[in-house]
């Protein structure tokens, strides 16, 4: 009788060491052990020669509704497997449904379990007219996070938080133990400059840096940790495309606040002056892309541990969303789900970046941050076996050839990537074979903190 169901060999990345020639085995969809050497028997075994075998990763921050109609999980959940990804965040702004009370939370989690290929967690939000009423049935009904954002972009579906009201929340909160996540821009910096680009009959594609400055971002950033620091609320800032961003965060950790900040993967890919100026509309982030001086400062902030998180900030518009020639009315965001590990991987290798922070950055941390590390985050006995496999295939990346995209497009489009995912195996089972996702909608869980406490309790 095999001693297990499955065992992958290969070189293991785990968050503090590299292990050459090791191996993780499988039982009953849970890691068992991980060792080196010699491969144990089991019923399903994989010697992956040349291959990286890492935990699945945890994409922190996607929209899977953000367009009616449009992806849905069904994708979103596709592309992750796609891409090495075992498990989702997704983001409360939801169109036509923003997910601001715990009936909202049911409703979506019975909507995803139809349809999800891989695991998700869910962030919970408020609506502005009720405030944080609603906090304490959402983190009974399982969220893992709560959001909210500086900026309004939509007062319905991505509605502005006033300061006062954002320290109502963060005081809501902050007994829970779970973390406030905030989306950093200023509303009346931003709007200010919008005019001010609106003036100048700038349309192009430097309407939007121009529209966003690094004041705008800044601004807020510094709102959110003081709000967190007055509050005792962790504050993290879900997006910061800025090195000045990073240096800000690290200070108020240095003062024992709990400030956690994340890294979107565009922002350490795509610059200003060459991407946005070639791609237009379909390079529109809020905040934006930035120069590639910030990228670099960006890379090294990583290298010196200085970001919490690596994530997409996924959300797929159809093209006539992303096209228009008026840089300001095109939808912001981009689809990046399929290629966040391989892309990560790549810009690590090329700066001499121990792959150690993949595993810690896109895993480990996620994991604990959203507190589903008793499951989640690790190759380490007792937890999910999800495991990304990469092997060492250069290719050139192609979002409508990969089928994967509900868009077909991707700014990533042409990039090569050196290493490929070759397989992504969910609790055990394997749910992507390297070009076709196996994993059937209904395969992923609905994934909750393990302990939270509700306002008015205390805890250790």
């Amino acid at each position: 009788m095999a001693d297990f169901d499955l065992v992958v060999k290969g070189t293991v990345v785990l968050p503090d060491r590299i292990v050459e020639g090791g191996h993780v085995a499988v039982r009953d969809g849970k890691v068992v052990h991980v060792g080196q050497g010699a491969m144990p028997d089991a019923r399903e075994r994989h010697d992956l020669k040349g291959a990286m075998i890492l935990s699945g990763a945890i994409d922190a921050q996607v929209h899977s509704l953000s367009q009616k109609d449009q992806e849905d999980f069904v994708w979103s959940t596709r592309s992750a497997a796609a891409g090495g990804v075992t498990s989702i965040v997704d983001m409360p702004y939801d169109e036509g449904d923003l997910v601001c009370s715990a009936e909202a939370v049911a409703r979506k989690v019975a909507h995803a379990g139809k349809q999800a290929r891989v695991d998700f967690a869910l962030y919970g939000t408020i609506d502005p007219d009720e405030g944080p009423a609603r906090i304490a049935e959402m983190v009974e009904a399982g969220v893992a996070a709560f959001k909210f954002s500086t900026f309004g972009t939509d007062p319905k579906r991505f509605p502005r938080i006033p300061a006062a009201l954002l320290e109502d929340c963060f005081r809501a909160i902050a007994p829970t133990g779970l973390t406030a996540g905030v989306h950093n821009e200023d509303d009346e910096a931003v709007r200010a400059a919008i005019e001010k680009v609106r003036a100048l009959d700038i349309s192009d594609w430097r309407a939007h840096g121009l529209s966003r400055p690094p004041l705008t971002e800044l601004l807020a950033t510094c709102q959110v940790y003081e709000t967190g620091a007055v509050t005792g609320c962790p504050a993290h800032v879900v997006h910061c495309s800025l090195g000045r961003g990073y240096e800000i965060a690290a200070a108020y950790r240095a003062q024992g606040h709990r400030a956690t900040i994340e890294c979107c993967i565009h922002y350490l890919t795509l610059d200003e002056e060459n991407d946005v100026r070639r791609l237009g509309g379909k390079a529109k982030i809020n905040p934006p892309i930035r120069p590639r001086a910030e990228v670099e400062k960006l890379w090294r902030h990583v290298a010196d541990g200085n970001v919490t998180l690596v994530s997409t900030d996924h959300v797929s518009w159809s093209e006539d969303r992303k096209t228009n020639a008026d840089m300001l009315s095109n939808a912001s965001g981009v689809p990046g789900l399929e290629v966040m590990v391989p892309l990560f991987v790549k810009g690590a290798l090329e700066r001499g970046i121990p792959l150690t922070r993949a595993a810690e950055l896109m895993s480990l941390n996620p994991a604990r941050h959203f507190r589903l590390d008793h499951v989640k985050g690790a190759l380490e006995p007792g937890k999910d076996a999800d495991i990304t496999v990469l092997t060492p295939e250069p290719y050139t990346y192609d979002a409508a050839e990969s089928g994967h995209n509900v868009v077909g497009w991707s700014p990533y489009n042409g990039m090569k990537l050196p290493w490929r995912v070759a397989g992504t195996f969910l609790r055990g089972r394997l749910a992507f074979d390297g070009k076709k996702v196996l994993a059937e909608p209904g395969t992923g869980a609905f994934v909750r903190p393990l302990a939270t406490l509700t306002p008015g309790e205390h805890g250790r």
